[in-house]
């Protein structure tokens, strides 16, 4: 059994304040996610504060327009420094995912780790090799774009004002 990690980093021009607020709101979730996977929260109260022990219901079509189901159980929140989702119900037999906030003096740092084994044993490691690292990293881009576009970053005549 393959254990896998993907980890990315993104500076985010805003305070710690307004970026663990859109971050860990299960709601701004559907603007961070491409639009072709179809993402759509089916859970009750996705607009609430998150916190340890929510549970997350989605449709999702990670490939070929196919819709699956997804749960995930925010595990783990520490205020304006983390939070942990773990898959309960999907296509991974594992799914761990830290979000990690560190404020700098001109923004924050978004630190997030997935870690991650495929369904199916060896074939899940090959569909690994050729689609998912992939998948995977086109939602971050994407993620990484849609949080600038949220959080765009100051010119040096804005930050005179």
């Amino acid at each position: 059994m393959a254990v896998y990690q993907f980890r990315t980093k993104q500076h985010v021009a805003a305070s710690i304040d307004e970026v663990w607020d859109f971050i860990s709101s299960p709601a701004n979730l559907k603007k961070i996610t491409p639009a072709h996977m179809g993402f759509e929260i089916t859970s009750e109260g996705a607009d609430a504060k998150m916190y340890s022990g929510m549970i997350i219901t989605y449709k999702v079509s990670p490939l070929m327009g196919i819709k699956m189901d997804w749960m995930t159980e925010i595990t783990h929140v520490k205020e304006k420094k983390y939070f942990v989702d773990e898959q309960r119900l999907g296509p991974y037999k594992m799914w761990h995912h830290q979000h990690h906030l560190i404020a700098e003096h001109d923004g924050v740092s978004m630190l997030d780790t997935v870690t991650y084994i495929p369904p199916f044993g060896f074939l899940g490691a090959i569909a690994n090799k050729l689609i998912i690292q992939k998948k995977l990293k086109e939602i971050f881009d994407y993620r990484t774009l849609a949080v600038n576009k949220e959080f765009p970053k100051k010119n040096k005549s804005q930050e005179q004002k």
